[in-house]
């Protein structure tokens, strides 16, 4: 099920409330560059700062607007257990396809307490589920738990995971920069920052790699590689917002703690676009 190029989605702001033209807009861009599927309310949507109402319209509108021409994920994990089985249920009732866990932030769980949080999601709903992390034996005791999202940034640990667990467990990069890498040792995909600006770019790259075209698949990664980079000068999803604001696609509008970008990296960050645009 999760194989090929996901968009980890930016949430565009105007005024303070969800732009909701831009939303659709950039929906139906990646539909048409032909993405495998999009990711609303992850960490690059800045779920931390979106309200319970604002989660649901963000939902509504992305399922809505993809209509089964793609596939939906909703992030939907927690630090608590609880919540993360709510937002689960919420997001199952709302038509995602879907749902992305995070492993639990600040309350540091041991491995056994892992393990219990993303089985007790699992056991709550019937929906595929990614995870960003996991520990070995969920893979095996829940059969909705399918793919990772790994961005540990270890190639030896994308080629143990893929050692350990059966073919039908998916491992999907979480770091743009890494796709080629990661794929070369047993990765299937990405979940991709860069193809809110770039999808059909980015899907040509995921596409490279599969068919193990590797001439192609380096070409398009060494093209790419300074954007990847520049595309985390600050924190995300500030820079893609940024950008996606130059190209007139939405207000570049980030919600506190994140603020707009300096002024040095605006200037860096025009310039890896422009040298980007030049080798297209």
């Amino acid at each position: 099920m999760f194989r090929g190029t996901f968009t980890a989605l930016v949430t565009p702001f105007r005024e303070s409330s969800i732009d909701v033209s831009a939303f659709e807009e950039l929906i139906e861009a990646q539909i048409n560059a032909g993405i495998t599927g999009i990711v609303a309310i992850g960490t690059t949507g800045e779920s931390p700062t979106l309200s319970g109402d604002e989660r649901a319209q963000v939902i509504r509108l992305a399922v809505a607007r993809a209509n089964k021409r793609c596939l939906v994920l909703a992030g939907t994990g927690s630090n608590s257990t609880h919540h993360a089985i709510a937002e689960t249920r919420t997001a199952e009732k709302l038509g995602v396809d879907a749902a992305l866990l995070v492993a639990p932030y600040y309350n540091k769980p041991s491995q056994e307490g892992l393990f219990r949080h993303f089985k007790a999601i699992a056991d709550g709903t019937s929906l595929p589920i990614m995870l960003y992390n996991i520990p070995g034996r969920l893979a095996k005791e829940c059969r909705n738990i399918v793919s990772i999202k790994e961005a540990s940034g270890s190639v030896e640990r994308v080629g143990e995971l893929r050692r350990r667990l059966s073919e039908t467990f998916t491992i999907l990069s979480g770091d743009d920069s890494l796709t080629l890498p990661f794929m070369a040792v047993g990765a299937a995909g990405v979940v991709s920052v860069a193809s809110n600006l770039f999808p059909s770019d980015v899907c040509a790259l995921v596409r490279a790699c599969g068919a193990d075209d590797l001439k192609t698949a380096e070409r398009l990664h060494r093209k790419f590689l300074p954007l990847f980079k520049d595309l985390f000068i600050e924190p995300n999803p500030v820079p893609v917002k940024t950008a996606l604001g130059w190209r007139g696609a939405m207000s570049p509008e980030v919600r506190l703690p994140l603020c707009e970008m300096s002024e040095a990296n605006q200037t860096r960050l025009r310039k890896t676009l422009e040298d980007f645009e030049s080798k297209r």
